[in-house]
C-alpha cells in the first residue's frame, strides 16, 4: 500500500547508519556523487578547490557549516555537501537547510538506479556522467513561517 523503500539500517555509536555502501557528495549544483569506497576528505578537497566537505547529520539553523578535517575518512552511508569556503563561517539559514535537503532528497531518488564510481583514485580523469552523478533542481518556494517559540532541537532537518 503507497510507496514503500527499504533500507538496511543499524545502530552505531548513538547514530543511525544506512546499510548503504557509498559515500554521497552532494554538489551545491545539484550533482550527486556517490563513492563506493571510503576515501580522505583531502582527496576530494584536491579535485575541488575554494569548496569544503559538510557532514549532512550535524547541520543546524542558525549555526555555521560544519567542516569535515581534510585527514578524516568519508564514511560509508552518510551524506555530505560540497560547499564553497565562502560559507564556511556563515550560519545556516532555514532555506539553506531546506535547499540542501530539496537537493540531497532528489539526488538520492534519482542516483538510486545509478551505478556509483568504482575507486576515488582509479577513476580520476573519469568524467561526471560516469561518476554516477545526476543534477538536482537548485530552488525551490518557501510558504508559511516558523513560530518564534520553536524550540532549536526541532529546528534540525534530517535526511
Amino acid at each position: 500500500m503507497g510507496i514503500c523503500a527499504s533500507t538496511r539500517c543499524l545502530k552505531e555509536g548513538g547514530r543511525i547508519v544506512y546499510g548503504s555502501s557509498t559515500v554521497k557528495m552532494v554538489h551545491l549544483d545539484g550533482k550527486l556523487q556517490e563513492l563506493r569506497s571510503p576515501v580522505k576528505a583531502s582527496h576530494i578537497l584536491s579535485q575541488n578547490p575554494n569548496y569544503f566537505l559538510c557532514p549532512s547529520e550535524f547541520m543546524f539553523v542558525d549555526s555555521d557549516a560544519p567542516q569535515v578535517p581534510t585527514d578524516e575518512e568519508l564514511q560509508l552511508g552518510q551524506i555530505y555537501f560540497l560547499m564553497p569556503v565562502s560559507q564556511l563561517r556563515a550560519p545556516l539559514s532555514l532555506q539553506d537547510l531546506c535547499s540542501l535537503a530539496i537537493k540531497a532528497s532528489v539526488g538520492l531518488a534519482k542516483g538510486s538506479s545509478l551505478l556509483a564510481m568504482r575507486s576515488p583514485v582509479s577513476d580520476r580523469n573519469v568524467s561526471a556522467s560516469q561518476l554516477g552523478c545526476c543534477k538536482v533542481p537548485t530552488g525551490f518556494d518557501m510558504v508559511g513561517s516558523m513560530s518564534s517559540r520553536m524550540r532549536r532541537d526541532n529546528q534540525r532537518i534530517e535526511f
